[in-house]
């Protein structure tokens, strides 16, 4: 677990990273905390222009928070889990994850015939497949290799 000293190593940390991408957090309402019991730390940025940070389907949101992460595991040598989210764009992908998984899933079963999602990331398709794995009508399997991933939801 996460102590109070470290939680603000980590902040002055992720403030100095930032600011070498000329980007000052300090200002934008950044928040951190560390779950309970957990080597978590959730850093939530608000911004006026997300988009530069977040990128095309949050490609270099987790590029930012694979590098931060390494950078300050490395400062406080200690292993952590860094999650990094800028105006609730992960809270919002994964809400959205999960409505679009029923819905398909629903109609999967209504139909009878299988949905091919498009190609997403291994984080966006074990949402989806956490989603639905408790349920008894459908099954979801990944098909295809790389950038071509998918996921596939088929009738029991």
């Amino acid at each position: 677990m996460l102590e109070q000293q470290e939680i603000n190593k980590i902040k002055e940390a992720a403030e100095e990273f930032f600011k070498k991408m000329t980007i000052d957090i300090s200002g934008m309402g950044a928040s951190f905390d560390s779950a309970e019991n957990n080597d978590i730390v959730n850093l939530e940025i608000k911004m006026n222009e997300p988009q530069i940070l977040i990128g095309q389907q949050g490609q270099t949101l987790f590029e930012i928070q694979r590098l931060l992460r390494m950078v300050l595991n490395k400062k406080l040598q200690k292993a952590f889990y860094l999650n990094l989210d800028i105006n609730d764009y992960k809270k919002k992908k994964i809400e959205y994850l999960k409505d679009l998984a029923k819905e398909l899933a629903d109609q999967v079963s209504l139909t009878k015939q299988e949905k091919v999602l498009l190609p997403m990331s291994s984080y966006e398709r074990r949402i989806i497949h956490a989603e639905l794995s408790q349920r008894t009508d459908v099954i979801t399997e990944s098909q295809g290799d790389g950038a071509g991933r998918h996921i596939v939801i088929k009738p029991k």
